[in-house]
């Protein structure tokens, strides 16, 4: 059995009057790729924001790696490691593709040239195009959100819905770096709609429904469940 790298315990999420998260429990292992699966409004991407320090829960608790990081600052969380890609990618179009990835290095004072090699072997395309503005693909802007996270050196990326909005064949490519960031060594943790995408690339998974967990197991486990099948992958 793996370390724990990132417990979430008993979390609770308000927005206004409406409870989004409804105390939820679930542990991350060192090194697994784990998926969060559930429809809109299911407080996935909530989940993450409440990890990334974005919002502040209610109660329940959060952790890395024995050390409470519960409703501490979004700076500190990244300095621990845990490095959210948010929903919609969120890149800057004003500036270059080689900007916008030194920006995930705005923490660190050292020399960026080892991981910069890193991410344009990653993702060539974005290499190719270092000095482009403004005129990004959507699947080279989710390439571009992710190699800025990377930049950080996390020891835990957490992605919200990377395939959303993309062609079959870019998505395709986007979950194969997935595997390929998760092989290098980079603990996942991923939240999509892409039930069966998802599903195929995780170690572990959950089902969130209405802020709850509602089902858990491994990927296979939960690709072969006739709930979920039902449910999430339209069979």
């Amino acid at each position: 059995m793996s370390e724990t790298i990132l417990s979430v315990k008993d979390l609770k999420v308000n927005y206004g009057g409406i409870e989004a998260v409804k105390g939820i429990s679930f542990d991350v292992p060192k090194g697994s790729v784990v998926t969060l699966i559930g429809a809109n409004g299911a407080g996935k991407s909530t989940t993450l924001k409440a990890i990334a320090g974005l919002v502040k829960p209610a109660s329940g608790s959060i952790s890395f790696k024995g050390e409470s990081i519960t409703g501490k600052d979004p700076s500190l969380i990244v300095s621990k490691g845990i490095v959210l890609v948010p929903e919609g990618r969120r890149v800057f179009d004003n500036m270059t593709v080689l900007e916008n990835i030194k920006i995930g290095a705005y923490l660190r004072h050292d020399d960026l040239s080892e991981d910069m090699a890193w991410v344009f072997d990653l993702f060539p395309r974005l290499k190719e195009r270092e000095w482009q503005s403004g005129t990004l693909s959507g699947g080279e802007q989710q390439m571009l959100a992710v190699a800025r996270g990377l930049m950080a050196r996390p020891e835990i990326i957490m992605m919200d819905e990377p395939s959303l909005g993309l062609a079959p064949l870019v998505v395709k490519g986007i979950f194969d770096i997935i595997r390929e960031i998760n092989k290098r060594g980079v603990t996942v943790l991923l939240i999509e709609q892409n039930a069966n995408m998802a599903l195929k690339v995780a170690d572990y998974a959950y089902v969130l429904e209405t802020g709850s967990i509602g089902l858990s197991g491994t990927g296979a486990q939960l690709l072969a469940d006739e709930n979920v099948k039902r449910a999430y992958l339209g069979k």
